[in-house]
């Protein structure tokens, strides 16, 4: 794609990260989910990154009641009947844009722990719920099960944990004898308190597989974050061809084999190691950022590599191209002006830009993903925290 039509794509995305991502739901102590336009919540306060780029949600803390941020929408209309006593109902209705049935869980089991995860396959029939798997690991509890054999499962509070999820077809002899083996899988992050989620969608690493989380809490605050429903519709081939089409050429090795079709790899990952291709690709807009600001600590390596963890505005700033105006930065590095957050559509629009994190953030619900290390900079990531979750539905497709 021409520098033109990627910048008239992005501004396109971007005028929906800074806003909602879901309908907010009015509270009630009938746990139900209302189909008007609340506006939806949005977040604050995201996870943080360790060394190795995944994230770990912290925002929130359960034992003095407080919650990493987030707001609710003004909530819809219309409620829709509870279920029987230790049930919630969930219907295809979400008010945020989805596709009539997406979100239909049915009827799934409260929670006895701290909250109910239900799993849903929205593969558009390339797989069945007996080929889409789930893993959870955490202290003594070891668990892998098909949406056919368990299609929920009772969260109990834990630390730092992932879920997996893995499409592994009938005959598939790769994969066949453990699910865990196939080369089509994703994960998502977590800490759950016992009265608190934090966790996230995360795209730091590649993309796998797509994924949506949809979060329901007992004040009716209701969130979902993840690949947007138009991507879920789209064949596999379809959204790396999409990619292709966007990214300059020094990105294209990143969805091409031997990463494709199984992934599209983070730059770092990729040609934009030292030595690589991309390995110099920022170099020109770094020395420019340091000119500005008369910033004096080291410059970053490769793909935005090497910085101190408290120097998270200037890696953003790097990896969305903004920052190189006197004033934005102090000598050390840490940020000034934090007002260049504010507009989106400021972000990717000329090279170099990580557009990588541009292309997942275009086909993310509200513009929010996690795309880079920091990417919770100016909230702009797929991070939810709110306290007494009941339900999350997590859905899994191609």
């Amino acid at each position: 794609m021409n520098l033109l039509g990627r910048f008239a794509a992005v501004a396109a995305f971007s005028s929906f990260a800074a806003g909602s991502v879901i309908a907010g739901c009015s509270g009630s102590s009938d746990y139900n989910v209302t189909d008007g336009d609340g506006g939806g919540g949005t977040t604050t306060g995201g996870g943080t990154k360790d060394a190795s780029g995944g994230n770990t949600g912290t925002g929130g803390d359960s034992s003095t009641g407080t919650t990493g941020g987030g707001t609710t929408g003004d909530g819809g209309t219309g409620a829709m009947p509870p279920g029987d006593a230790g049930t919630y109902i969930v219907y295809p209705q979400d008010g945020g844009g989805a596709p009539d049935g997406f979100w239909d869980a049915g009827t799934i089991p409260a929670a006895t722990q701290v909250m109910t995860f239900a799993f849903l396959n929205r593969t558009n029939g390339k797989y069945a719920d007996s080929e889409v798997y789930w893993s959870f690991k955490t202290g003594t509890i070891n668990e892998t099960h098909s949406i056919a054999e368990q299609p929920f499962y009772d969260m109990p509070a834990n630390s730092s944990g992932r879920m997996y999820f893995f499409l592994c077809a009938t005959g598939d002899t790769t994969c066949s004898a453990d699910p865990t083996k196939s080369q089509y899988y994703d994960f998502i992050e977590h800490t759950i308190g016992p009265t608190q989620y934090n966790g996230n969608t995360t795209r730091v690493d590649a993309f796998g597989i797509k994924l949506a989380l949809r979060l329901h809490c007992a004040d009716g605050w209701d969130m979902a974050i993840g690949e947007d429903y138009a991507t879920f519709a789209d064949d596999r081939a379809t959204t790396f061809q999409q990619f292709l089409d966007f990214v300059p050429d020094v990105f294209d090795s990143l969805a091409q084999p031997p990463n494709a079709p199984y992934r599209i790899v983070q730059p770092g990952a990729g040609a934009f190691v030292d030595g690589g291709a991309g390995a110099h690709y920022y170099d020109s807009f770094v020395d420019e950022v340091w000119a500005a600001n008369g910033i004096t600590i080291p410059k970053p390596g490769p793909n935005v590599s090497g910085f101190p963890q408290n120097i998270t505005d200037l890696s953003a700033a790097l990896y969305r191209h903004v920052g190189n105006k006197a004033g934005t930065f102090n000598p050390d590095g840490t940020i000034i002006d934090q007002s260049i957050w504010a507009d989106a559509g400021a972000f990717y629009q000329a090279p170099p830009a990580d557009y990588y994190a541009a292309f997942m953030h275009m086909h993310a619900l509200g513009g929010k993903q996690y795309a880079f290390p920091y990417d919770d900079v100016g909230g702009y990531s797929s991070y939810l925290s709110h306290d007494h979750p009941q339900y999350m539905l997590v859905a899994i497709g191609w």
